[in-house]
């Protein structure tokens, strides 16, 4: 059964074995750029030594992004070119009146399958995320963004299990559907999909948001606003930073002393008097509520996100196993 099954497997596996090796000498080549860049920029620096985080991300952040996003996207393609061919080629060649009729049953064919062609997928996709965690150490640690959807995604452990819940929704879809091309595209389709669910709507609330009442003096030592001004809901800061946490709230209504919201009347007030925006806040007493997932629950997110991929993949394997000894003939 090893031996068929690498015969069966052997095109994608050498195809993808060589794109994956040519990923992991361009993670090894980028991991020693950023630590010698992190070398001269932080650990050595003399001055200017502000600027190593910005320098940094000009330098690296665009081969990180475009990497983070061929990983994420590796468990997809895993999932369509080995998981959803696995079961469908049989029927469509017509081996599976072979295959299936020796003294091997078809329980034990599906293991051997499973074990093989599923656990190299999820060690080559988790073999490379920890090459990409490894190579974006130091820019993740000074950047300090690991909750960004794309970075998240592609670091640690998520990946394992995105690689498994990949490969056997393929060969799920695989089964119900009997066509090779078909499975493949409802693999991707459906797959991204998933991700775009984890990363939207269910992992925001993996814990309870923190929410947090910040003075205006303490704003720039807490985090960083990234821009202030005025909208059609009053005075709002649009992008706030916390070292390490995932900010959730997106426009910001900044409020007076009095608890009342800040209005364009209150900053055209302030401009008469000549100050800047800062000054004004500060006059007016301002605060506003912030909500955010704290950093200390990064690695709590990542084993929910892992144990829900995995218990998805169980349920999935569960279906294949009740589904080929019955439905398939």
């Amino acid at each position: 059964m090893i031996w068929l099954t690498w015969r069966h497997m052997r095109a994608q596996t050498l195809w993808t074995a060589g794109a994956l090796t040519a990923l992991a000498a361009y993670l090894l080549y980028l991991g020693t750029d950023i630590r010698e860049s992190y070398r001269i920029n932080v650990t050595d620096c003399t001055t200017a030594c502000d600027e190593a985080a910005r320098l940094l991300a000009d330098q690296f952040g665009s081969g990180l992004l475009m990497t983070s996003l061929l990983l994420i996207a590796a468990p997809a393609l895993i999932g369509a070119f080995w998981g959803a061919p696995l079961i469908t080629r049989e029927l469509e060649t017509g081996t599976h009146r072979l295959a299936w009729v020796q003294s091997v049953t078809r329980t034990r064919w599906l293991t051997v399958k499973l074990v093989i062609v599923g656990g190299a997928s999820v060690l080559l996709t988790g073999a490379l995320s920890l090459l990409l965690t490894w190579a974006a150490g130091p820019f993740d640690t000074l950047v300090d963004s690991r909750f960004e959807p794309l970075t998240f995604a592609a670091r640690d452990l998520a990946p394992f299990g995105y690689a498994l819940l990949a490969f056997t929704l393929g060969l799920v879809i695989g089964v119900l559907t009997r066509k090779t091309l078909l499975a493949m595209a409802l693999t991707l389709v459906v797959f991204t999909a998933f991700q775009l669910l984890m990363a939207n709507v269910l992992r925001p609330h993996y814990a309870e948001p923190v929410t947090e009442t910040i003075d205006w003096a303490d704003a720039n030592t807490v985090g960083q606003i990234d821009s202030f001004g005025i909208g059609p809901q009053g005075a709002g800061i649009q992008g706030y930073t916390i070292p390490g946490a995932w900010v959730l709230s997106d426009l910001i209504v900044v409020h007076k002393g009095d608890g009342t919201e800040v209005t364009g009347a209150d900053i055209e007030a302030c401009d008469e008097t000549g100050g800047g925006p800062d000054d004004c806040m500060l006059a007016l007493d301002a605060d506003f509520d912030v909500t955010y997932q704290p950093a200390d629950r990064y690695w709590t997110f990542q084993w929910i996100e892992f144990a829900i991929a995995l218990g998805l993949a169980a349920l999935l394997i569960a279906v294949a196993y009740w589904k080929l000894p019955r439905g398939l003939n």
